[in-house]
């Protein structure tokens, strides 16, 4: 790293030691200025950042400061929903007083078109979003703009977060009849994946590479072939604050785009799309063959009009088990 990359990182371990002695994550003037501070620190490209390379003592800060974003993302989430919920018309016509809202309208719109592109004007019919917590703004922005008949349901573990969810969309007259959440955890839910188009992996699903690639293994497993699995990683320093997803964690998927992203869109977005097992004949019966990642890089280029960094590779609660 050159002199500026390594102030960097710096700037980044001084902040994270100011965030980690802070006695509440929750919304406060003290927070609130410490993570606009991260934030901006670590949102401009900067292709000389590679996480992964490291010292010990800079991976193990990082580990930490993605725990915390993830927990403080949460608190915020949770305070803007009880705020929303408490309007008495539809909640849904006041979104924007969340501080990040039009990030997620930018993030759905790009998702959206990625979605256009790889499944060749396809609509799904059904979406799953895994770890949708209090506020799923995804959801809803995919849901009202975008993919205005498709049929989405969230997941989540944290009942509390659900039921404000649930709140939140249950005033709309037609978000209220295409949006179902599920208090469960993804790892119990089995064959129901198989019935969905899409898969939505939230960033903060599995917080180390571990725990991330156990949640996209059981996805692979149970998903239906050819069914597209949507995830959010990051790059540069934006890996400070989410976990980043390789395309070879991705085994059983082939990559089709990866999306860095140069504006104030944090998170890289990954599509991919699951193979199919073949099956081989044997003496002692069908043995499954498992296909690999398919997944050839080649060099990232500026999409100006999506202002993208771009890497080419060629309310109703229900019982899901």
């Amino acid at each position: 790293m050159g002199c500026q990359d390594e102030q960097l990182v710096k700037t980044i371990c001084d902040l994270y030691e100011k965030i980690s002695k802070l006695e509440s994550l929750k919304p406060s003037e003290d927070v609130n200025i410490l993570f606009k501070q991260l934030v901006s620190t670590c949102i401009p490209p900067n292709p000389n950042i590679n996480v992964t390379k490291m010292c010990d003592t800079v991976q193990e800060i990082r580990q930490k400061l993605i725990k915390i974003c993830g927990e403080a993302e949460g608190h915020l989430e949770h305070h803007f929903s009880t705020i929303l919920t408490s309007f008495q018309d539809n909640p849904l016509l006041h979104l924007n007083i969340f501080p990040y809202y039009n990030n997620y309208i930018k993030l759905g719109k790009l998702e959206f078109d990625l979605l256009t592109e790889n499944l060749n004007g396809f609509v799904p019919k059904t979406i799953a979003f895994i770890g949708s917590g209090p506020l799923p703004l995804t959801s809803i922005v995919l849901a009202s703009s975008h993919l205005k008949d498709t049929i989405f349901h969230n997941f989540d573990i944290d009942p509390s977060a659900n039921s404000l969810a649930s709140l939140l969309v249950s005033s709309d007259p037609d978000i209220s009849q295409r949006m179902f959440f599920h208090t469960v955890d993804i790892m119990d839910v089995t064959e129901s994946l198989k019935s969905f188009d899409v898969v939505f992996l939230a960033a903060l699903v599995g917080m180390n590479k571990e725990e991330k690639v156990r949640v996209i293994e059981h996805l692979q497993k149970h998903m239906a072939p050819g069914a597209v699995l949507m995830l959010r990683s990051a790059h540069g320093p934006r890996a400070f604050l989410y976990p980043i997803v390789e395309p070879c964690d991705l085994q059983g998927f082939e990559v089709l785009s990866i999306y860095h992203p140069t504006d104030d869109v944090i998170n890289s977005v990954v599509i991919s799309k699951k193979l199919p097992v073949v099956s081989t004949e044997n003496v002692g019966g069908v043995s499954c063959l498992l296909m690999p990642c398919h997944c050839s890089k080649i060099p990232a280029i500026m999409n100006k009009k999506k202002n993208m960094m771009i890497d080419e590779f060629g309310a109703r609660e229900e019982h899901f088990s």
